[in-house]
């Protein structure tokens, strides 16, 4: 790997080529996207089950687009009973981590006769789009339906492309019944999406659609935002690990390739105080690249967008870890939990050389779907927040608006809003 000095002209190179993974110019993609989703907006479940053909080479009907009871448990026959234990497991800490997130409704009460509260209140129905084309994702399934279960969200409906065959992967159905999905449609790409967010005679509309998928998914998501509410546009996957001279060079550069592997964009990054770290994880990143099966990927990623950085200090690598703000940050250093006080952004923090990144893509309890490209500047992971919406409650009595109308007539005639004005004047004539 480039082992490179770190210093604020490459730091600025770095981000620059990380953000060339992503672009806003869809081009020639877009104009296939809009076409697909108006198609379903007008023909509904005709246009589904022609794109089906088309894309997924299936004869989908009315009758064979939801996936049946039958199905499951077919699949659950076509399931290691030793996954199905660990998805299991898995749910447990998930479930428990969101547990915590809940935020209940509150009202306040003041003497003077004013009530003023919130309302928190799931939202009625949820889409969630798993990929189903080269690999299956029951991961994904997981992390993307317990948040919305544990918000309390009544119908969760998923879309998932099947085979030829008109089959979905074992595994996705497995972990699919295990969250509780409510149904699952035989239908991938932009085509789901705009089911999702319009409704067919098949696929009742959602309120919110999350999930990860390709161009042509992000695009629809992106298209449709504003008729349904969605999570994130996702960008390729991330890491950044920050590291002194304590640190294990064969875990770093593991963990480093765990990410590497998801896709030929994907960014493995290490800054480092320490030279002899840096040398001894680019031999290690070699050897293991060697062994490992998504080797050209692997190797491909790397080249494009793997780096060493060695650092003057422990205070330059957190700046530059807080610039680039990744999707998944771990910190091994003699005091990860020192060094982590100076973080503001990343989307999940792995503390310790037992912490590795794979524990937050399965197992741990935390989200897995976290903000890239640097949006965790601003972007949280998914979470129950994402499935359930606020009302603000306030009651007034007679006394405590009595007290203050002047002043609120006053704010709406200086913008011109008579007719506010006139609003709460009109009780007081």
């Amino acid at each position: 790997m480039r082992i490179i000095k770190l210093t604020n002209e490459t730091k600025n190179k770095l981000m620059t080529d990380l953000l060339k993974r992503t672009t806003d110019d869809y081009g020639e993609y877009e104009v296939v996207v809009k076409d697909i989703i108006k198609n379903v907006h007008d023909n509904k479940d005709k246009a589904l089950f022609e794109y089906t053909e088309k894309f997924d080479k299936a004869s989908l009907t009315k009758d064979t687009i939801r996936v049946t009871d039958a199905e499951i448990e077919e699949a659950y026959g076509n399931v290691d009973g030793k996954l199905v234990e660990v998805i299991r497991k898995a749910i447990v800490n998930i479930e428990s981590f969101h547990e915590k997130q809940k935020k209940n409704s509150w009202i306040t009460t003041e003497d003077n006769g004013i009530i003023l509260g919130q309302r928190v209140t799931p939202i009625e129905s949820a889409g969630v789009y798993v990929p189903g084309g080269k690999a299956a994702y029951p991961s994904t399934v997981l992390m993307n339906v317990l948040p919305a279960k544990v918000a309390g969200v009544k119908r969760i409906v998923m879309t998932t492309p099947c085979n030829s065959e008109g089959k979905v992967y074992p595994t996705t159905l497995v972990a699919a019944k295990e969250a509780g999905v409510t149904d699952i449609y035989k239908v991938g790409g932009a085509q789901a999406i705009a089911a999702l967010a319009y409704g067919t005679e098949s696929i009742p509309k959602v309120d919110k659609i999350v999930g990860p998928g390709n161009i042509f998914v992000a695009i629809a998501k992106r298209l449709v935002y504003g008729h349904v509410s969605i999570d994130s546009i996702a960008g390729p996957s991330e890491i950044l690990v920050l590291a002194d001279e304590t640190a294990n060079p064969e875990y770093v550069a593991a963990d480093m390739l765990s990410q590497a592997e998801h896709d030929e964009l994907a960014s493995a990054t290490l800054v480092t105080t320490s030279e002899k770290l840096a040398e001894e994880v680019s031999k290690w990143v070699d050897t293991f690249t060697e062994k490992l099966e998504r080797k050209e990927i692997i190797q491909k990623s790397i080249d494009n967008f793997g780096n060493i950085f060695v650092a003057e200090s422990m205070a330059d690598a957190i700046d530059a870890s807080n610039e680039i703000a990744p999707e998944h940050l771990e910190i091994i250093t003699k005091n990860p939990w020192e060094t982590m006080t100076g973080i503001k952004n990343a989307g999940a923090i792995f503390l310790g050389e037992y912490s590795s990144e794979p524990l937050g893509d399965y197992f741990a309890g935390p989200n897995h779907v976290l903000p890239t490209n640097g949006t965790a500047r601003f972007f949280s992971p998914l979470s129950v927040d994402d499935f359930v919406k606020k009302s603000s409650i306030i009651n007034y009595s007679e006394a405590a608006l009595r007290s203050v109308h002047e002043d609120i007539e006053t704010f709406a005639k200086a913008e011109g809003l008579t007719a506010h004005a006139n609003s709460i004047a009109v009780r007081f004539k």
